[in-house]
């Protein structure tokens, strides 16, 4: 088992290590919020090696609804085991740093996010490649600690949806108005968001305990924003999230963190 461990994580270090697109840190989460983007970079990963049992505290709450928010005191209250306290400690710590930085955190136990079937041709939902907008300058930040991970894909291996002529002509007869309204449809539908893996197409896995910064895009971001996808969920496993806005009027750059667990 330990030997796999390693292994596992060899292998991951040299994925990012090898990708023009992720920037690996590992010393802290300073050098992960203060590290900056560029060229064809637009991913930053804060590796580590995260001991503890995430999935006993996953299988110790309670789940509610899809989408189940926990609070802290829900979380202290739980009864686990010497692996499960250390998982506990973990997220906690994680959830301190990210609130000492200027972040305001919720925790939720997430079973799926909801999907969009409305459209046979074109989905707008976070299981579709897609990159984040916000008017304000802000990152999204990542991390899974439990069940499946989040995949990214760098930029010159996807194409924009709304630019594949068949997806756009449909587009086009849904808008049904004036030509000169069409791109604005776009946006405000959030299709201009979402982007279709060519054939050639090598998505990277971030793996687990790994907490990722991604490019999002802003008026004042110099890269190309992060493309990237939620993961399905396997049947019977939940994740546990944990999103964290931070405002645009605090000290510290604005941001979105949103943590798998």
């Amino acid at each position: 088992m330990i030997k796999h461990c390693l292994l596992s994580n060899f292998l991951m270090t040299n994925t990012f290590s090898d990708n023009n697109q992720i920037e690996v840190v590992s010393s802290s989460f300073s050098e992960l919020i203060n590290s900056n983007f560029h060229g064809e970079m637009n991913a930053l990963c804060w590796h580590r090696n995260l001991v503890g049992d995430f999935k006993e505290i996953v299988a110790k709450l309670e789940l509610k609804e899809n989408i189940t928010e926990v609070s802290i005191e829900d979380l202290l209250a739980l009864q686990l085991s010497e692996k499960g306290n250390l998982a506990r400690e973990i997220i906690l710590k994680d959830i301190q740093l990210l609130t000492d930085f200027g972040a305001s955190p919720t925790l939720n136990l997430l079973k799926c996010y909801e999907r969009d079937d409305e459209l046979d041709f074109i989905s707008t939902d976070v299981y579709s490649f897609h990159v984040d907008r916000s008017p304000i300058e802000t990152d999204t930040f990542l991390c899974t600690y439990h069940g499946a991970a989040s995949d990214i894909v760098p930029n010159d291996q996807v194409e924009q949806k709304i630019l594949i002529p068949e997806i756009r002509e449909k587009l086009k007869k849904l808008h049904d108005g004036p030509e000169a309204e069409f791109e604005t449809f776009l946006e405000e539908y959030f299709f201009d968001l979402h982007y279709q893996p060519k054939l050639n197409a090598k998505p990277v896995n971030l793996g687990l305990g790994h907490l990722c910064r991604l490019a999002v895009d802003h008026p004042m971001q110099k890269v190309l924003p992060c493309v990237h996808r939620a993961p399905v969920e396997k049947d019977g496993e939940y994740r546990r999230t944990c999103k964290i806005i931070v405002p645009a009027d605090t000290a510290v750059a604005p941001l979105k963190k949103e943590a798998f667990f």
